[in-house]
């Protein structure tokens, strides 16, 4: 434990800070939900009437793309809204996603393996609940941590054995054994990771990918790849259509794998909630005999659409299928880079690790094997002497707001998450005051 002073006078009226934590019963930080955090700080604003630089919610921060809402307008006075979409979703978009797929993975799949889904978190939640029926031997799914907590609750509510490990001391060729001691044991179904990663922005290199896609054809594990940061790894330029480099994919390296692509934040689309699912070919025709016990079939992509697709979400919001189609159309015949337009959280990052760094705080995920991480969407900090619960405490009596990475189950506990999206650029200034007091109030 800290021995930290809470000092006399702080940004935020320290008394407030506690009445309001009391009244929001929450007794340690570090276990609250990014939920619980927002509405704690809302609170908070409205009772000092102060403008807290919040950190906690991974929301984008950014309009969302003019092509895609005009292309919605257009749809819903088309007179979409009245008709029930198809559960496979419209044919243009599959088109269009397919060619998405080829011009920045590089990957050949066909429009009939493409399916959207209503954001990213029902596509995982549908491929968690065919992989724990697929294979009678096989009923455990993996998670590289630190991971998105909404998934940690899907395998929960769905009552599917989890196995997980932080990835923090296993980067480069640690990743094989430690994975290898987890497939080798026959009950992994799938392996579930996000890249770039949330909380961490940690980025899988092609080698560690190499390792992950090798492993899964040797042991028959389906890899889920949630790719809701897409070309965000700004060290590289991922913009150009059919030209390399392309976003790193563990489908370079396996003939099986299931990718979650979402609008959320390449689009800052999230409000409309459209994702797409992506089966490779050969994994979408594949027949699995234990398929037969839960569905009609035994294909795993027809059980996938007309068993699960079908029983969570009756068919995806017509209007936003259009909308998603013109924002891959776009990208794809190369008049719109959406790149271009994310690497604002980029820079932002930037300048917001050098501040936080100049005041005494160190960066938790820090490397990708020997390359400093990219700045992005969130970066990982800590305080010398403090848990996350601590911390989290303590800067909120500075106006600053964030998340423990506990939540993530990373298991480093002194950490949390911070989000750049929703800090804008006039608050650096007020950011840096508030880091140096705290570092003043905090000596190391």
């Amino acid at each position: 434990m800290t021995n930290t002073i809470i000092p006399r006078k702080t940004p935020i009226n320290p008394q407030i800070v506690d009445k309001i934590l009391q009244e929001n019963k929450i007794e340690d930080l570090s276990l609250s939900s990014i939920r619980e955090i927002k509405k704690l700080v809302d609170d908070l604003e409205k009772a000092t009437n102060e403008k807290f630089v919040r950190m906690e919610m991974g929301i984008p921060g950014l309009p969302a793309s003019r092509i895609g809402i005009e292309a919605e307008i257009k749809a819903l006075n088309n007179g979409v809204a009245s008709i029930y979409p198809d559960i496979y979703g419209i044919q243009p978009l599959k088109i269009e996603t397919s060619r998405f797929v080829k011009l920045f993975l590089d990957l050949d799949v066909s429009p009939e393996s493409c399916f959207p889904t209503t954001g990213s978190t029902m596509g995982s939640f549908a491929a968690f609940l065919i992989l724990a029926r697929f294979h009678k031997k096989k009923n455990t799914i993996l998670l590289i941590n630190p991971g998105f907590p909404v998934h940690y609750q899907q395998l929960k509510i769905l009552d599917i054995k989890t196995e997980s490990f932080d990835v923090y001391e296993f980067r480069g060729e640690k990743l094989k054994a430690k994975l290898e001691s987890y497939f080798e044991k026959g009950n992994i179904a799938g392996v579930l990771y996000s890249n770039p990663n949330n909380p961490s922005w940690i980025c899988f290199t092609d080698n560690e990918l190499k390792i992950i896609g090798e492993l899964c054809t040797k042991y028959d594990v389906i890899p889920i790849e949630d790719l809701a940061y897409f070309a965000m790894d700004f060290r590289k330029d991922l913009s150009k259509p059919g030209q390399p480099p392309f976003q790193a994919t563990v489908a370079k390296y396996t003939d099986h794998y299931i990718l979650t692509i979402s609008s959320s934040k390449a689009f800052s689309y999230a409000g409309q909630r459209i994702a797409m699912l992506v089966l490779s070919d050969k994994l979408y025709s594949r027949r699995y005999e234990n398929l037969k016990d839960y569905y009609l079939t035994d294909y795993f992509g027809h059980a996938l659409v007309y068993g699960n697709l079908y029983a969570i979400s009756a068919g995806i919001t017509h209007s936003t299928q259009y909308a998603l189609t013109e924002m891959f159309k776009a990208v794809n015949d190369g008049t719109y880079n959406f790149v271009e337009q994310v690497k604002e959280y980029g820079a932002k990052a930037k300048i917001m690790k050098e501040l936080f760094l100049k005041n005494g705080f160190k960066i938790v995920y820090d490397k990708d094997e020997d390359e400093p991480i990219a700045d992005g969407f969130y970066f990982t900090i800590s305080y010398p002497g403090m848990n996350s619960g601590e911390l989290l405490k303590e800067l909120l009596y500075y106006g600053i707001s964030a998340i423990s990475l506990r939540i993530t189950e990373s298991e480093r506990i002194e950490g949390i998450r911070s989000c750049v999206s929703l800090v804008r650029r006039e608050q650096f200034k007020d950011l840096e005051e508030r880091l140096s007091k705290f570092k003043e109030d905090h000596p190391i």
